[in-house]
């Protein structure tokens, strides 16, 4: 069975309504990104940082996955499909895709200062108080710029297994997750699916300029039949 690993960014998850990371101004919807995801926000004003993302997981539990997620479960039928994802949402689960490679962490999900393999799922409000076993208080599972992306590693151990590569809704202008395409052996098939990509078609590498929901199921059908 061939091994398809799929990159997604932001673009895959603003079709359900999640609002990508941040604006071209460096804000994130309205905050300074060093005041909510960098370690230093965290230790300068953590009320702030909990409360932020306590909004974004209130709103991740009312979106819904989109046609976009759900064709890359069907590609599991003929592949072996792994998805490494920018995205801190769940969408691609709840769609059903059964192998996820989360680089910058998860929404639902917290972790203990004392120990950063202690991960607890949550989706209800983190508060200043909430400790783990070791009294330890709890933090946002969310790799913070500054921070070492832990799933790197594996994330690059799947590319360099990859038989075709689908990028969908990332500009994959960003580090580390950027260096990706780097790892892939030569002249396998890549599919870019952006409504503006930052890259040009070359004889491996297929654009296919539109969102999510109209690019990825016509990728997959094409996939699927062939």
């Amino acid at each position: 069975m061939k091994k398809i690993v799929v990159l997604t960014g932001a673009g895959i998850s603003a079709e359900s309504g999640i609002k990508t990371f941040r604006d071209a101004d460096g804000l994130w919807e309205g905050h300074d990104v060093t005041e909510v995801a960098s370690p230093m926000g965290w230790k300068n004003n953590p009320q702030m940082v909990i409360d932020f993302y306590n909004e974004r997981r209130r709103q991740l539990l009312t979106v819904s996955p989109n046609e976009g997620h759900f064709s890359l479960v069907t590609l599991e039928e003929k592949y072996d499909v792994t998805i490494v994802t920018q995205n801190i949402d769940d969408l691609h689960e709840r769609a059903g895709s059964s192998s996820v490679i989360h680089l910058h962490g998860e929404l639902l999900k917290v972790r203990s200062q004392f120990d950063e393999n202690l991960i607890l799922d949550w989706k209800q409000d983190l508060n200043l108080g909430d400790f783990c076993e070791h009294n330890s208080q709890l933090r946002p599972h969310i790799v913070w710029f500054g921070e070492m992306v832990p799933m790197m590693d594996m994330a690059i151990n799947i590319t360099e297994q990859a038989d075709i590569l689908l990028v969908i809704g990332t500009s994959m202008q960003v580090y580390p997750a950027a260096g990706l395409l780097q790892y892939t052996r030569r002249q396998i098939p890549i599919y870019f699916i952006d409504p503006n990509p930052a890259i040009s078609p070359t004889q491996h590498l297929t654009i296919i300029a539109e969102k999510a929901t109209v690019g990825v199921p016509r990728v997959v059908k094409e996939l699927i039949n062939k």
